[in-house]
């Protein structure tokens, strides 16, 4: 009798985990909350400790803006090298560390417990040379550290994998920290301060914000170009679009519409700013020259008010921001099937009707796109206020106004008020725009 042998698959060990107990996992628990509580502990006593004028810095005897200041004091030939050779090494660790940290082995163990426990260090004491801090700088470290260390342990897809991840996405953790988080957190807190940042005021800037004119007109011109810059640049963009959809040298004239997008802001104010030029006697300024041509007085156009000027400034704004939704929208259009609107025209729908039920409907999420596109880079100008009127005649706007404050007067307090109240203008926009690509992709 032949015995049937019972094929058993192949495993390797080197891909299994050991099974961790319940005790272990506990253990690995009770350890991560405990360096969670050290790390905010430690934030807390280094952020409230008072500092002291004389007591020296605790670093590793250099830190990054000591190296910034040598840096800056060398030949401009001899920074490129030194900057690309540090960004190389930078770059090279990061890379060492994904590639053979994960790997199994007790070597590779204690790689990553030096990694886990040194990372948190060095980047602290390179940040900045703190001042009787050191033991809240070694308690954060350390709390980091095992914090890492842990997560990776407790981790199903095998130990190595938390630790390449945290690793490989250090960097632009880092940079999102530094840039983004830390200093809105920071605006917010300078919005209840005075101008020097000392004296808490509670919401005075924000009272100061709507009621004194310089703050109110930058509220109502930021509005004013939210609602109609968008609205003006899409109707614009989506009739020329179909307009000329599949006309003879289609091409041509959508590079006439779209070469404005491709002249910065800057560029594209001091063109319309000859455009818009007054002066007595001879005019030199398009518009007026045109205007007194036909026996008409010139117009002094960006300091006529009330809300001509703003209008005017709004004009060149949506100049550079039609050719973006020509193209977008034209894309969209062509995707449209052609049966859809045959099957209209047979039924007898007259061009606006298939336009009006076939063509807007099928680029619903194309315009969703590029009116909240064009909304948000509205509520971020200020390129074209600098330029074209500084500001004067009430054509100042949020971001203008922000940059106002603080550079020229230099009150934070103020300041800080007008970067909160731009930023809730800006963050519904931004949770409508990031539920439509989720439902986009639901779709999908």
């Amino acid at each position: 009798m032949s015995q049937t042998k019972t094929t058993e698959p192949l495993v390797f060990h080197d891909e299994l985990q050991p099974p961790k107990s319940p005790r272990a996992r506990k253990i690995a628990t009770i350890v991560a909350i405990a360096a969670a509580a050290l790390i905010v502990v430690a934030a807390l006593l280094l952020w409230l400790s008072p500092s002291v004028e004389d007591a020296p810095p605790t670093s590793l005897g250099f830190s990054l803006n000591s190296f910034f200041i040598w840096l800056g004091g060398l030949n401009p030939i001899v920074q490129i090298p030194i900057v690309l050779i540090v960004f190389g090494a930078v770059v090279g660790l990061v890379l060492l560390l994904i590639e053979f940290a994960p790997r199994r082995g007790r070597g590779y163990m204690w790689l990553r417990v030096v990694a886990c426990f040194a990372i948190p260090l060095l980047a602290f004491m390179l940040l900045r040379p703190y001042q009787n801090a050191l033991v809240y700088v070694l308690a954060i470290a350390l709390g980091a550290g095992a914090l890492l260390f842990f997560a990776d342990y407790r981790s199903r897809e095998g130990a190595g994998y938390v630790f390449q991840l945290v690793v490989f996405l250090a960097p632009a953790m880092l940079l999102l920290l530094l840039g983004l988080i830390y200093p809105a957190i920071s605006t917010f807190f300078q919005s209840f301060f005075d101008k020097t940042g000392d004296n808490f005021v509670g919401l005075e800037n924000y009272i100061w914000t709507f009621t004194n004119p310089e703050g109110f007109w930058s509220v109502i011109n930021t509005v004013i170009w939210a609602l109609f810059a968008p609205t003006l640049s899409t109707i614009i963009g989506l009739a020329y679009a179909a307009f000329i959809d599949r006309a003879r040298g289609e091409k041509i004239l959508k590079v006439l519409v779209f070469m404005p997008v491709a002249i910065s802001f800057v560029g594209a104010g001091i063109i319309w700013k000859f455009v818009y030029d007054y002066r007595q006697g001879e005019q030199i300024g398009l518009l007026n020259a045109i205007v007194t041509m036909f026996g008409g007085d010139p117009v002094g156009w960006l300091d006529a008010q009330p809300l001509v000027n703003t209008f005017a400034l709004l004009a060149v704004f949506v100049w550079t921001q039609t050719g973006f939704a020509m193209v977008i929208l034209s894309a969209a259009i062509k995707a449209i099937p052609t049966e859809q609107l045959e099957a209209a025209q047979l039924d007898g729908a007259s061009a606006w009707q298939r336009f009006r039920n076939v063509t807007v409907p099928g680029i619903r999420s194309s315009l969703i796109v590029v009116l909240t596109t064009i909304t948000i880079a509205s509520l971020k100008v200020y390129d074209i206020v600098a330029v074209m009127t500084g500001g004067r005649s009430n054509t100042s706007v949020l971001g203008f106004e922000m940059v106002n404050q603080q550079q020229r007067f230099q009150s934070y307090g103020h300041s800080s008020a007008l970067a909160v109240v731009l930023f809730l203008f800006v963050l519904p926009l931004i949770v409508y725009n990031a539920r439509q690509m989720r439902k986009q992709k639901e779709i999908r």
